[in-house]
């Protein structure tokens, strides 16, 4: 099911928080994403909407009674500390929510509520943002065409994809425990790597670290165990969506990832952004899943359906920035790496809900789902560092004359992503950044 378009995506929509109706705002009230956050100064945790540059604090409005058109079981979801049982509720659960929030936060609110209201607006800079949900498993998905044949490209010139590329969504087990949220340090992994043309491997720090700009899904109900999500329902269980740095070590990677795939070298750490875009929120930029090829083989049954093929691709647009520690010395501004489009995706988040559970596998509210990095045709839309340097060989020139073939210690990597389309408004999904410890 494709969400459906209501008063809530109405792009003359303001709010009466000003800073949601500046121009470019991330959080304006057409976009209201979720997270939980942890108040600096005060004994206040929760979920929170983003609302401008403001974070409404969702359960202590419930408890207040300032939404008390919701369902039992939704306020109750409103007043806990994480949104795994928020993500758990129906569809209707959440649209319902979603009409309170933007009703509360509208311009044309009466003053008396308003005012009421206005209590539970904090800063952004005021709290800590947690990560949003308890993340009980992460799966990484390959989902970019682009990014399979550049990678492939490299190690093997004549054949970059493998037979089973384009027959059926590739995906590996991640580690849910090391998922950071965004801000936190990255400490440089340790592991076995082959230096060239040595005979046996070293354990070293490793010397190839590098980020991957991706896109995360977010489980909202789940399946049981031995019963799959049909395609033609896999939106129905996703919650939303936020961004992804899935940092990895590509010499680690190198030696370790054949035959059973990437461990260590993807294992130490995963960033992800604060604020969930709910798939509500993102209703007005769906279009068309990628067209393809008539060479290419179509998906199985079980991957296909009419409203993926019409509305199963997002119009998000993404971009990865670099700041090293000499520019920030220097006062210079962090430079644009690379910017791609998410609506590009070989593989399509249905096709990805759908396939992972279609032997059975149980999702679970909470667990996330990643795209794989986000790269295009051009050499500007290239997602990660081995890609933009060629494993390091084509060097990355900074303002300050460093060169980058990979991330040196100190330097911080700051993931974007937005949505904008004809007759909807601009929504964000805010950064994830993360700085590698030196």
């Amino acid at each position: 099911m494709i969400r459906t378009l209501d008063e809530t995506h109405d792009t003359k929509a303001a709010s009466w928080v000003e800073s949601a109706n500046l121009a470019g705002a991330d959080f304006p009230i057409q976009n209201l994403p979720f997270g939980v956050f942890r108040a600096r100064d005060v004994e206040r945790q929760g979920i929170g909407i983003a609302i401008g540059s403001s974070v409404f604090d969702l359960g202590a409005a419930t408890a207040a009674g300032s939404l008390q058109r919701l369902n039992e079981s939704t306020a109750t979801a409103c007043r806990a500390n994480s949104l795994n049982e928020l993500m758990s509720l129906g569809v209707q659960s959440r649209r319902q929510l979603r009409r309170e929030l933007f009703r509360l936060l509208h311009v044309e609110v009466d003053a008396p509520v308003r005012e009421t209201a206005g209590r539970f607006l904090l800063p952004m800079l005021a709290v800590e943002m947690q990560i949003p949900a308890h993340i009980g498993d992460y799966t990484d998905f390959y989902a970019f065409i682009s990014h399979a044949t550049n990678v492939g490209r490299m190690f093997r010139p004549d054949n970059p994809l493998l037979p089973n590329y384009k027959w059926v969504p590739i995906g590996y087990h991640g580690r849910s425990s090391s998922i950071v949220i965004s801000g936190t340090e990255i400490s440089r992994p340790r592991g076995q790597t082959v230096v060239e043309k040595a005979e046996t491997p070293v354990f070293r720090r490793s010397g190839a670290l590098d980020y991957e700009l991706e896109i995360g899904a977010y489980v909202a109900t789940g399946n049981s165990l031995g019963h799959a999500i049909p395609i033609e329902n896999a939106e129905e269980h996703i919650f939303g969506i936020s961004i992804v740095n899935d940092w990895s070590a590509r010499d680690i990677q190198s030696w370790e990832y054949q035959p059973l795939g990437p461990f260590l070298s993807k294992s130490f750490a995963t960033s992800v952004s604060p604020w969930v875009i709910t798939m509500e929120a993102l209703a007005p930029y769906r279009c068309a899943s990628v067209s393809r090829p008539a060479t290419d083989p179509q998906p199985m049954a079980h991957l296909e359906s009419e409203s993926n093929r019409e509305r199963g691709a997002i119009e998000l647009t993404v971009e990865a920035s670099l700041s090293s520690a000499k520019m920030r010395e220097q006062k210079i501004a962090p430079i644009r790496l690379s910017q791609g489009s998410f609506r590009e995706m070989y593989w399509t988040f249905a096709q990805l809900f759908a396939h992972h559970s279609s032997n059975g596998c149980n999702l679970r509210p909470g667990d996330l789902l990643a795209s794989g990095t986000i790269s295009g045709d051009t050499p500007d839309s290239r997602g990660c560092m081995l890609e933009l340097t060629q494993r390091g060989k084509q060097k990355l020139k900074l303002p300050t004359g460093e060169e980058r073939g990979f991330l040196e210690d100190g330097d911080e990597v700051i993931l974007r992503g937005w949505c904008d389309a004809p007759n909807a408004a601009r929504i964000g999904l805010g950064e994830c950044r993360g700085q590698i410890r030196g």
